[in-house]
Formats: structure tokens, C-alpha cells, sequence
């Protein structure tokens, strides 16, 4: 699937579309356990969406920064195993990879406690609704202290990716969970059959403005729903190969990504607005 580079103006985006919208889902039996059921929103992976940080097409989540892309926010870490592949990776870092590795530093010595000096406490709100403490990466300037600015000799953007490409790691071994999982969203809970039997549902979808909670709707731009970002040259289940095999498995992506090359040939009847619009 390939679409027509569209050209924007900084400051200017295009109007995203709805987040409502027709999708077609897939369902199929894990190959591997009999007790998992995979469905995937083929809407989504075959739309053409990329990442366009780096290009006038990307406005930043906050307007007034908008050559920081989605790392306004700092990484949430998702459990023990998020912060200790973190501190590994971490230590590939060299001082040409990292550009704010100083800032980190000093903050951390001047609050003191035992955190890595690129993580700080803050909380997220629980299941239950009420706040439970959470990491996350340490802030500087307004964005992640990972964020290397505009000009800097290694490059743009986030440190770790830099890490990954020059060394040559995939991004789920490089960067924390939230990062790398971006713009995908899984979620899996246990369903009760009529039998009676019990399955875990894995869904895997497009991670738009609710994904993010109640403040995903306040975000000054968005790139999944936005036209400007859907000019791949590949659809969403083959540039995001690598992320969909950590998320699935190997078996279940071979299975998913079959199912998408017939639904391509076929032709998609709900294509993603976002990469119709692209076309245009």
C-alpha cells in the first residue's frame, strides 16, 4: 500500500478525522495456545500511517513545541522489567548519543534519593480510579531528558532510538514499553465462553487520542488520525514488523500478517479515513 506525499505548513495541520469511524477486525486462535484469541484491526494495519517526526508534517502533541514530536511527557515505565532494560540500555549511551546526560545528572544529585537520575515519581490513575505512584522519565526544557534538541550532531529526537539504529537493536530492545508500543494499542482480558471455558482476548488496534485517557482529547495535534502522517510506503502490520512480534509472538504475527496481505488483495471495504484523505 503506498499513498501521495502530502506537503504542510508548520503551525498549519491538517484537520484530523473523526475518532469514530467503520473498522474491520480479525479474529483468530493463537497456533501456539488454545486458550488465547487474537483479534487485530485490520483497518489499522493496512492503513499507511508513519511516523513523520523530523518533517514539517509533524506538529507536536503541544503546539508550542512542536519539533518535540510525542516526547513532551516523559516515558512512563510500565513494570521492573521496563526499568531494568532501560538501565542497560542506558549504559550503551555514549556522550555523543546523549546529549542532556548532564542535566540528568545534576538534577538528580541536587533532589538526592535513590532513583537512576533519569527517572522521577509521579502517579498514574489506577483501575480502580484513584492516583497510584508510577516512574517516569525525568523531564528537562519542558520534555523527556532522552529528547536530544533540533541540531544536535547525533541527530534529533530520542537517544535511545539513536542507540538502536546505530547499534543496530530493534526498538522494543532499546526503548521503554510506551515508546516503542506507539501508536499500537494492546489490550488483553479474560472472556468467559458459553462453554464456559475461559480465553485471554489479545486486541490489537490504532492507539488514538483515548488511548491516552481523558487528556488524549486535549492534545494540540495527533498523528494517527491526521492525514499528514499517513504517507508510508508500507502499510502499518509491515513498518511496525518488529513491535507486532514482541507484542504477538512470532506465530501469531506470521498468521495476522498473512491475513493481511488476502484482505489487501482483496481490497479493505472500511479503509482508515486518514489514508483516504491521504490519497486525495
Amino acid at each position: 500500500m503506498t499513498a501521495t506525499k502530502r506537503t504542510s505548513t508548520p503551525g498549519a495541520p491538517l484537520a484530523e478525522v473523526p475518532l469514530d469511524f467503520p473498522r474491520e477486525w480479525y479474529s483468530f486462535p493463537d497456533p501456539t495456545n488454545a486458550e488465547h484469541l487474537v483479534s487485530v484491526d485490520m483497518t489499522w494495519l493496512l492503513s499507511s500511517w508513519t511516523c513523520v517526526f523530523g518533517t514539517p508534517a509533524c506538529h507536536g502533541i503541544e503546539a508550542d513545541q512542536p519539533d518535540s514530536g510525542c516526547c513532551t511527557h516523559g516515558a512512563f515505565l510500565c513494570d521492573d522489567e521496563d526499568r531494568e532494560r532501560l538501565r542497560g540500555n542506558v549504559a550503551l549511551l555514549g556522550p555523543r548519543d546523549w546529549q542532556h546526560r548532564g542535566a540528568a545528572l545534576e538534577s538528580a544529585a541536587s533532589e538526592g534519593g535513590d532513583l537512576e537520575p533519569w527517572l522521577e515519581s509521579d502517579e498514574l490513575t489506577g483501575e480502580d480510579g484513584e492516583p497510584e505512584p508510577a516512574l517516569r522519565t525525568r523531564r528537562h526544557a519542558g520534555r523527556c531528558v532522552f529528547f536530544n534538541d533540533p541540531g544536535w550532531p547525533a541527530g534529533s529526537g530520542c537517544a535511545l532510538h539513536h542507540m538502536a539504529a546505530r547499534t543496530g537493536r530493534t526498538l522494543p530492545e532499546a526503548k521503554p514499553d510506551v515508546c516503542w508500543q506507539l501508536p499500537i494499542r494492546r489490550t488483553q482480558e479474560w472472556e468467559t465462553r458459553a462453554d464456559e471455558v475461559e480465553v485471554l482476548h489479545t486486541r490489537i488496534g490504532e492507539y488514538d487520542r483515548r488511548g491516552w485517557g481523558p487528556g488524549g482529547l486535549d492534545l494540540d495535534w495527533y498523528c494517527t488520525g491526521s492525514p499528514e502522517a499517513h504517507v508510508g510506503a508500507d502499510p502499518v502490520y509491515v513498518s511496525l514488523r518488529d513491535e507486532l512480534i514482541e507484542l504477538l509472538g512470532p506465530q501469531n504475527y506470521e498468521v495476522l500478517a498473512a491475513a493481511c496481505r488476502r484482505r489487501g488483495q482483496l481490497g479493505i471495504v472500511a479503509v482508515h479515513p486518514a489514508t483516504e484523505a491521504a490519497r486525495r
